[in-house]
Parts: C-alpha cells; structure tokens; sequence
C-alpha cells in the first residue's frame, strides 16, 4: 500500500476482495508494482483485472469513458491502417505495435532496414496486439481479434515475432503460443559492439510497467545505451520495482490527472537527469517534464536525441503517418504477399498490375474531362486573354493552376509560355510562369514517388534512366540543373522520373525552379514583345528575348562539346 495511490485512496486488498469498500477498478493502472513487492506473493493487478472483466459484463456495454481509447484500437485494427508484407521464405516478422509507427514512421522504416541486414527475408506487421481490450476487461473481443493476427503467421511458417513495444511482448509472450517473442533491443544488443571507455552523460532508464518482469528487455536497453556513451545511473523505482507512467490500463481516461502526478513523480527521481526510456507512450508522458528520449531514437540517431531533436510526431499527424508509413512499405517491393486485415492476399505483381490500371484510367479519364471540359481552348492564348478579363486577382491564380496542370497530364507547356508573356507581360508573366511550371514539375514528381511508382518504373525501364539513377545518386542537385538548362530528355517524362530517383524532395524543387528560370524568361520575354511586331514595331524586348532564346537553344551543343572534351 505505500507504493501504491490507489490503493491508499481505496484501502487494502483484503478488505478490497472481501467486499468491503466501494472501489472502481478502473482506477487501477494494472501495473503489478503491489504484486512486486509483496512479500506473500498476493498479486492485487490479476484481481482488480478480473474485477473490471466481471464489472463489463454485468454491465453489458464497454464504460463510455474509455470510448476514445476504444476507437483508437478499433482504427488500428482497421483494414485502412493494418498490412501484412511477408518476403519469399519469411519466417521472422517486425510487429512495431501502434505508436511507433505514428510517432516516429521514419525510425521503424530505420528499424526494419536495419533488422534485415541479419534477417534477409524479414516480414512486417502494421496492427494492433488488441492491449487496450485486454486491458479493459474486454475478453471476448480481445481473444477474438488477437487470434486473427497469430493463426495468420503460423499458418504462413511464421516463427518469431521481433517486437519494439513492451505492451506487444508481453501480449505476444502470454498469448501468442507457438510463436517466439524477441524485442528488437535485444536483437539490436546481440549484435556485435563494445562499450565506449569514456561514458560522460549520466541518464536513468525508466522501465515501463509492463515490463516489469522481463529483464532481458532490461538490460539489452541499458546496453544499448552505454554502447552510445552513456553513463546509467538506477532510479529508486527502477527494473521489477519501476512506476507506471500514467496511462496503465487505461487509468488516464478516468483520472486525468494521473499523467501529471506520475511525471511529476518521474522527475523526481530523475534528479535533472535525462531519462531514457523505450515506451512511446512513456516517453510522451514524460516529455514536458523533464529531458526524454526513447531508446531507438537514441541508437539510431544518438546526437539528434541527446540534442532534443529526434522527430516525433503527435496526434492528429500520427494517424497520417500510419497511413503513410503502410504506402511506403507495400510500395517497397520487398514483399510477395501482402495483406490487410479482412482481406484476401494480393501477390506483389497483382499489385503493381492494379495499381498501373488504376493510375492509367485515372490520367486517362482526368485528360478526357480536360478535354471535354474545353481546356486544350483554354490553353489557346486569345482564349486565355479573353477568358481572364476583368480578373486582375482569380486570373493569374487560374493561369498557375492550368500551367500546372499541363506537365501532369504530359500536354505541351510551351503555349503556357508564351500564353504568359502575351497576357501578362515579361516581368508578371515569368512569375506566374515560372510558378506553374514548378507546380507541375513537382506534382508529377510526387506522383511517381508516392502515388504510380511502379507503373512509372514500368514505363521508364531502359538503359536511359537507370543512368540518370546513377548520375543522381552521385551528383544529387547538379543533375537537375543539367537536365533543366540542357533538354536532352522529355520535360515532362523527366519529372515522373526524378520522383524514382534519390534526389531529396527540396533539392528537386530549389533546382527545377532556379534552372527552368533561364528558359521561362527567354521565351516569355520573347513573346511579351509579339503584340507591338504584329503592328510593326520592333521592341527592345523582342530582340532581348531574341538574344536568350538562342543562347538556350545553343546550350545542348555547348555542353556536348564540354563534355566530350
């Protein structure tokens, strides 16, 4: 009792059992620290669990002040947010739990590159290991949905299951039968490396609850941290004896308050030294308190995590990153089966096949509605010119969006030019030019990298484009620029195949805008100028724009000449 609040609000657990005090259940984190330190071996967590398990079914109905973390589990479990990738002869699957992959999508895909350089043929699991239901006294659903996930991998010779979340190993250990559990500090710590001689930082290292029991995971942690060079000190409450954050079974939706007293406690015990820990939702808790990093941040980017810089993100951004991170892992190519929950497998090519006849009937039906919709008049520049009368504001706002959306649907952008200098002279009409012209580019760039990759991989498969991968990947920017100022590709082929290569998204953009420049006020400078020659007069703007068409026509020959020589 002295080490619990709970059970000095309600009294002891005798009188608990017996029935002789009123008590909610569900004010209780579960945690297990009375059953630690009891020297009689009584264990309160197992009781007060079975009191909220017989609490919800003589009420029939789930408490509705858990309903938010209901519908956090519901969506997780959610066939929008699970996916099953499985490799040829995958036996071993990553199963990063929940918050990971909304708190730090960048840090799993890091995990999971890193995982299979000892384990090749390494399989991924984005879903739910159904704790809050557990938690929550809700068997039922619980063993119901938990046993969807672990009949699956056994039935495709799944035979170990590498976890990053406390939660899911104990989950995965208590009910997972067959299957064997690991956590990835201890894979992480298996691996070669020695401890640095010089370990300067102090921290402390805040075991979550649930972990009470699992000293493995205990101390493969605290390796991976003095193998970073630093120096662990133990809390008071620390290891089997270790605090519960706060939000243990739940107990933050009944008490609120319980965060805030249990990171006051934290910090505490702390002392002003950092804390590591390796639960997500600990470390949130934590995090406005006192300096706190999780464990994975902190080996696989040991500086940003010391700085306080480790990106992590935080709700609603968590649910996108979700979604994202499952994109980026079935548009990976790493797997062969692929599966959400509730549905049937797909094959690796039986995607790319939908996907490729997806995107094609969508550019196919976008530039038919275009069509039809009189957009190729649209880009005639007396139609322009006409249609964009009195609309000082919503005209060059049009002209932007219609030259953007010309490279996405590979129509011509040439007209747009000089659509451009007629309407809205050479020093407006650059601007609004040059504005179009690197929404579009960077449109179709996002488009190839995250929306019709393989179908752009399919279309840009030859000798031509592998070389422009290589070039990227050992130029960066500079081939942008190249490619920008000296047309030796197809402008609009071009950028759905920077979106394949390396190049980082802003340095794309930084070099397509500075050197697409050039070009953009020659010709529109050069068209700006035609209204005064068609009425005779010859301007110093045409024989300026006159000047740089030229020199851009001649910078091909210029540059083959440089680069044979």
């Amino acid at each position: 009792m002295k080490e619990c609040d709970f059970l000095q609000r309600t009294g002891n657990p005798k009188e608990l059992a017996g029935g002789g005090a009123e008590y909610d259940p569900f004010e209780c984190t579960l945690c297990g620290l009375c059953t630690a330190v009891c020297r009689l071996g009584v264990d309160p967590a197992a009781f007060f669990l079975e009191r909220r398990r017989d609490l919800r079914a003589a009420k029939g109905a789930d408490d509705p002040r858990h309903a938010p973390l209901i519908a956090y589990e519901r969506r997780g479990t959610s066939r929008a947010y699970t996916f099953y990738g499985l490799p040829e002869h995958c036996s071993v699957v990553l199963f990063p739990g929940c918050a990971l992959p909304g708190s730090r999508p960048d840090m799993v895909w890091n995990v999971y590159e890193e995982l299979k350089r000892t384990v090749p043929a390494l399989g991924i699991v984005l879903d739910c290991c159904l704790k809050p239901s557990h938690s929550l006294g809700r068997r039922e659903e619980f063993g119901a949905s938990f046993r969807e996930i672990t009949d699956y991998l056994l039935e495709k010779g799944i035979r170990k299951v590498l976890v990053a979340c406390p939660n899911c190993q104990r989950i995965f250990s208590e009910y997972g039968g067959p299957l064997q559990v690991e956590t990835v500090y201890e894979a992480f710590a298996g691996t070669p490396g020695a401890l640095p001689a010089n370990r300067s930082t102090t921290v402390v290292i805040h075991d979550p609850c649930v972990s009470r029991e699992m000293k493995a995971m205990q101390d493969a942690v605290r390796e991976l941290a003095g193998r970073r060079g630093l120096h662990v000190e133990e809390m008071k409450h620390a290891r089997q004896r270790t605090r519960c954050c706060g939000r243990g079974g739940g107990v933050n939706f009944v008490r609120p308050k319980a965060l805030e007293e249990a990171a006051a406690s934290r910090a505490a015990e702390a002392a002003g030294r950092p804390i590591v820990t390796y639960c997500a939702a600990c470390a949130e808790t934590y995090r406005g308190t006192t300096a706190t990093m999780h464990v994975l941040d902190l080996w696989l980017a040991p500086e940003r995590a010391m700085a306080g810089k480790a990106k992590v993100s935080r709700a609603p951004f968590t649910y996108l990153n979700r979604l994202a991170l499952k994109r980026r892992f079935r548009n990976s190519g790493h797997f062969v089966i692929m599966r959400e929950r509730g549905g049937k497998e797909v094959t690796a090519d039986a995607t790319k096949r939908i996907k490729a006849g997806t995107i094609l009937i969508l550019i196919a039906t976008a530039a038919l509605l275009f069509r039809l919709a009189g957009g190729s008049q649209a880009c005639n520049p007396e139609a322009l010119k006409q249609m964009l009368q009195g609309h000082e504001i919503l005209g060059p706002v049009v002209f932007i969006l219609l030259y953007g959306i010309t490279p996405v649907l590979f129509l011509p952008g040439l007209p747009m030019a000089i659509a451009a200098g007629l309407l809205f002279g050479p020093l407006w009409g650059v601007v609004y030019a040059i504005t179009g012209a690197t929404l579009g580019a960077t449109a179709s760039f996002l488009v190839a990298r995250y929306l019709a990759r393989d179908w752009v991989v399919a279309k840009l498969s030859g000798e031509m484009w592998q070389n422009l991968d290589q070039k990227v990947g050992e130029q960066g920017w500079k081939i942008v620029a190249i490619t920008r100022l000296v047309p030796l590709f197809p402008f609009n082929v071009l950028n759905y195949a920077f979106g394949l290569t390396r190049i980082p998204f802003w340095h794309y953009v930084t070099a397509s805008f500075l050197f697409m420049l050039p070009a953009c006020i020659a010709f529109i400078v050069f068209s700006s100028s035609l209204p005064q020659l068609l009425k005779g007069e010859a301007s110093p703007a045409l024989f300026a724009g006159a000047a740089l068409i030229v020199a851009v026509m001649l910078l091909p020959a210029w540059y083959k000449k440089r680069a044979t020589t």
